[in-house]
C-alpha cells in the first residue's frame, strides 16, 4: 500500500504551495498590467494566436463541466485528472495570451450599434472576474491536492462557476471581436 502523507505534511505542503500561488498571482497581474503598456518587437507575427486562445478557453470550459459530472458521480480520480487538465489548458491560454498582447497591437471592437453594450459588458465582467478568480483557482487546486477536502469543496462551490463564466465568455468575446481583426 502506498504511504499517504500525514495531515501535518499536507498542511506544510499547502503553506509552501500557497506562497507559490501568491507569487505566481502577483507575477501574472504584473504581466497583464505590463502587456497593455509594453510592446515587444520580436520579429514574429503572433496574430494567429487569438483563435488558439479561444479554443483553449473552450476546452477549459468543457473540461470544467466534465470534471463537475465526475465529482457528482463520485469519480474522484477522474475529477482530479480532469481538473488538472483544465488548469493546464488555462495555463497554456495565459501564456499564449500574454505573448500575444506583448507583441501585437490591441484590436478595437469595430461593430456599431447596441451589440457594443453587450460586448463591453461581457468584456468588463470577463476581465475583472479573470483577474479576481485566478489566485482562487490556484488555492482551490492546492486544497484539493493537499487533501483538505472540506476547504476545497467550500471554495470550489463559488470558484467553479466564476471560472466557468470566464472560460465560456472568452470564446464568445473572440467570436464577437473576430470581424475586427486585421
Amino acid at each position: 500500500m502506498k504511504n499517504r502523507p500525514s495531515v501535518n505534511q499536507n498542511l506544510r505542503l499547502a503553506k509552501k504551495l500557497n506562497v507559490a500561488a501568491y507569487i505566481v498571482s502577483i507575477a501574472v497581474v504584473g504581466l497583464v498590467i505590463l502587456m497593455r503598456r509594453v510592446k515587444l518587437d520580436v520579429g514574429v507575427d503572433f496574430s494567429f494566436l487569438p483563435p488558439i486562445h479561444s479554443t483553449l478557453n473552450a476546452i477549459t470550459a468543457v473540461l470544467l463541466i466534465v470534471a463537475l459530472v465526475f465529482i457528482k458521480q463520485k469519480k474522484i480520480i477522474a475529477h482530479r485528472n480532469t481538473m488538472f487538465a483544465a488548469v493546464i489548458t488555462s495555463a497554456l491560454f495565459l501564456l499564449s495570451y500574454v505573448l500575444y498582447h506583448f507583441t501585437t497591437p490591441e484590436t478595437s471592437y469595430c461593430i456599431e450599434g447596441n451589440i457594443r453594450y453587450l460586448y463591453f459588458t461581457l468584456l468588463i465582467t470577463h476581465v475583472i472576474l479573470a483577474g479576481v478568480i485566478f489566485p482562487f483557482i490556484l488555492f482551490t487546486l492546492i486544497r484539493g491536492y493537499t487533501n483538505q477536502i472540506e476547504k476545497h469543496r467550500r471554495m470550489a462551490r463559488w470558484v467553479f462557476p466564476l471560472w466557468l463564466y470566464v472560460a465560456v465568455t472568452g470564446p464568445i468575446l473572440y467570436l464577437m471581436l473576430r470581424p475586427c481583426y486585421g
